[in-house]
């Protein structure tokens, strides 16, 4: 995930090229609503919350441990797609929930989960990689992530 000092270098260095005078490309964001989800992910939007953000959430398996707030440290499994099914990442994080810098649709949608729960999140451009992207998640992208919350402490 990109950090908040990497994307304001790609900004720079994209301000520069406009500068330079070539012509800045206008992205398309995809819109959550309005697209079609492969069904390999089994999204339902009917069955899931929108948050004001604009970030969706459905609880998988809700959890009986200690809650997400900011400071906390957390541990998790994560795995990220594309609308189309395509898997771009998964693993392991280990960090400080709103203190280490992450993509902030991601952070919206950890708020209120509990240890021992399974959650998906579907973030849209905005607040996930933007008009920027980052290979092989293409400009304005929306985001899958299926989070397991293994603790906070």
């Amino acid at each position: 995930m990109r950090s908040t000092a990497a994307l304001t270098v790609t900004l720079a260095a994209l301000a520069g090229l406009a500068a330079c005078g070539s012509d800045p490309v206008e992205v398309e964001f995809e819109v959550i609503e309005e697209v079609e989800f492969d069904p390999s992910l089994n999204i339902d939007l009917s069955q899931m919350t929108e948050l004001e953000s604009g970030v969706y959430i459905q609880d998988l398996t809700v959890g009986t441990g200690a809650l997400v707030a900011p400071g906390e440290n957390l541990s998790l499994d994560y795995t990220g797609w594309l609308r189309t099914g395509v898997e771009f990442d998964t693993g392991h994080l280990d960090f400080q929930y709103l203190v280490d810098p992450f993509i902030a649709g991601f952070e919206v949608g950890l708020f209120g989960m509990a240890a021992g729960g399974v959650r998906t999140m579907i973030i849209p451009p905005a607040l996930a990689y933007g008009s920027i992207g980052n290979p092989p998640i293409p400009p304005g992208a929306i985001v899958i992530f299926e989070v397991h919350l293994l603790s906070v402490s």
